[in-house]
């Protein structure tokens, strides 16, 4: 309920600043968004590449922008100023889902301890729900963007996004000790070398760093598709529900996303 409770609060928020924003007459834009992402997450091995796709996922979003260049109240474009022509206020609601399990050289076939078992057994998912905003710079003119002067408009966002997240966790060990509770509340159905409460499944909630780099292309006056490559960090190392304390445990959840977009102007 915590997450849950932050979360209508940040749309609370959301609302707010579109509500005050469109009595300032800038245009709108309305897109969907789609595409594979990489959960960085606890699971599996830092930086092999079993690991990174293996643990691989999908999402899909709302996307809202703000238009700085143009006013939908009198048709017309705004004070030329370099920032109306550089900048879009991006608002974004997104979910995304990944099925996460441990790959690399601790669960080769090689390997039959029972460490390697219960690493094999242990599986996850991260399934997280996202609202927030970034700001957008396009180095291009928008305005010779929006009037066919060139097709493509590259462009590079920072922001804040919330996060609630309810990850899952199950185990097919089978602990072979009578005394074993046999299910995930049990940290002997787990990797030995890590603290007990390692594994939590706890829903939650978090903040974000987004950050992106794309581009758009032009298809027609009211329409654009768009490529866009993200960078999201997560202040809270518990979106997996695994959050064990090795050393080489250096960083939070993140995760890296492509996708591609349909974006509309709607004034």
């Amino acid at each position: 309920m915590f997450n849950l409770k932050h979360l209508a609060s940040a749309f609370c928020l959301f609302v707010i600043v579109q509500t005050a924003s469109a009595q300032l007459g800038f245009s709108h834009e309305i897109g969907v968004i789609a595409g594979p992402l990489q959960f960085r997450s606890d699971y599996g091995v830092r930086e092999d590449s079993k690991t990174n796709f293996g643990n691989s996922g999908f999402g899909i979003g709302i996307v809202h922008y703000l238009n700085f260049s143009y006013r939908a109240d009198c048709n017309c474009y705004t004070t030329d100023t370099y920032f109306n022509d550089h900048f879009k206020l991006r608002n974004e609601i997104s979910w995304n889902k990944t099925n996460l399990e441990h790959l690399g050289e601790f669960v080769d076939p090689s390997k039959t301890s029972p460490n390697a078992n219960k690493l094999r057994g242990h599986k996850g998912i991260a399934e997280n729900l996202d609202i927030g905003t970034q700001l957008e710079f396009f180095p291009l003119s928008i305005r010779s963007f929006q009037s066919f002067g060139y097709r493509f408009a590259p462009f590079g966002s920072l922001g804040v996004h919330y996060t609630s997240f309810t990850p899952e966790v199950s185990t097919t060990y089978a602990n072979p000790d009578p005394n074993a509770i046999g299910d995930v509340t049990d940290p002997s159905n787990f990797y030995s070398f890590w603290d007990p409460g390692s594994v939590d499944p706890s829903p939650g909630g978090t903040w974000s760093i987004v950050s992106s780099v794309g581009v758009r292309y032009k298809l027609d006056k009211l329409s654009d598709l768009m490529l866009d490559f993200r960078f999201q960090y997560y202040f809270s190392d518990w979106v997996d529900g695994l959050n064990h304390q090795l050393e080489f445990n250096q960083n939070n959840d993140w995760l890296v996303w492509l996708n591609v977009g349909y974006i509309y102007y709607l004034d």
